[in-house]
């Protein structure tokens, strides 16, 4: 008969005894701002600690390597009160389109009440989380955070909504608007089909982009009705972008044997950027009754970026353009 082990709460202050000292340099290791990535969805690059923002000194601030946007974190390990509330208050006034996540032992219901109002009245350029952290072990076992998402924003029906307002809008031509459709429909089939892929908020434009775990890189999905192609590709928007290119490029054989396809190398001289991807003909790329088979090929594609490139994307020594 197999013996299970019996779950224990462990007090936060047992292993961390205060929140600058203790858990904020915890919560900075690069495998645990790894976790609370994973829990929030987001590709999250630790950019500092105690960052001053306005009279305050934010605990930890973050860049979405999905949108490169800033996240800045607030910790408390009680429960919430009201100046921790005036402080996220204060950051969202001094940072422009940043994510504002808060982190307590507890929430009060009013507090979460708060963050849900502020979800609800600032626009997508704004989000706020709230997250409690817990401690648990398994007998003598070392104790393991687990973190709850208590309130969160809903950016997929308002990305949904907004994209839906804007088609209507007599402001895009035909060709703008079948792109943002296009697009929103991508994200549709995406979280249709249990993709952990997450795209930006769909735009009337011919691409969109999907964060690949750093800063200055992008996944992007491509949709070219001039040309008619489809496309996926990495494109690498770094003042280094040529050594990183060729910190890639020499993997080359290795990279394309585990894509299981062939990729287009544009190293793009004279420009700051660079490009790998791969391309399909397509006949009609307005054609609704397509769309189907270009998500998939998208999806199929932009997967097998994420699993061969992100690791590798992620190893690269970002002083390697200093050492030439």
């Amino acid at each position: 008969m197999t013996i299970l082990g019996k779950l224990h709460r462990v007090d936060l202050r047992e292993v961390w005894q205060t929140e600058a000292q203790h858990f904020t340099p915890w919560l900075a290791r690069e495998e645990n701002i790894a976790a609370l990535a994973e829990t929030l969805s987001m590709d999250l690059e630790l950019e500092a600690e105690e960052k001053p923002v306005g009279p305050f000194r934010a605990d930890i601030l973050c860049r979405n390597t999905d949108n490169d946007s800033w996240v800045l974190v607030e910790n408390q390990l009680e429960r919430t009160d009201h100046t921790h509330l005036g402080q996220l208050l204060t950051y969202a006034a001094g940072l422009h389109a940043v994510t504002i996540v808060w982190i307590a032992a507890r929430f009060s219901e009013e507090h979460r009440a708060a963050v849900d109002w502020l979800n609800e009245i600032t626009d997508d350029e704004f989000r706020f989380f709230a997250l409690e952290v817990e401690l648990w072990r398994i007998g003598d076992s070392p104790a393991a955070p687990k973190f709850n998402i208590v309130s969160q924003p809903n950016d997929w029906s308002r990305s949904v909504s907004d994209a839906a307002r804007a088609i209507k809008s007599s402001a895009l031509t035909e060709t703008k608007a079948a792109q943002l459709k296009f697009w929103t429909g991508l994200a549709e089939h995406l979280q249709a089909n249990n993709s952990r892929l997450r795209s930006q908020k769909p735009f009337p434009q011919h691409w969109t982009h999907f964060g690949i775990g750093r800063s200055g890189f992008l996944s992007s999905a491509i949709l070219n009705t001039s040309d008619n192609i489809l496309g996926a590709e990495i494109y690498i928007n770094h003042d280094d972008a040529k050594a990183f290119f060729a910190d890639l490029e020499a993997q080359k054989s290795e990279i394309e044997e585990e894509l299981g396809f062939a990729l287009d190398w544009r190293e793009l001289p004279g420009r700051k950027g660079c490009r790998i991807l791969v391309e399909k003909s397509i006949s009609e790329p307005l054609d609704e009754d397509q769309w189907p088979q270009f998500y998939m090929w998208l999806q199929d594609k932009l997967e097998a970026f994420q699993r061969v490139f992100r690791p590798r994307i992620r190893r690269i020594d970002l002083s390697v353009s200093d050492a030439g």
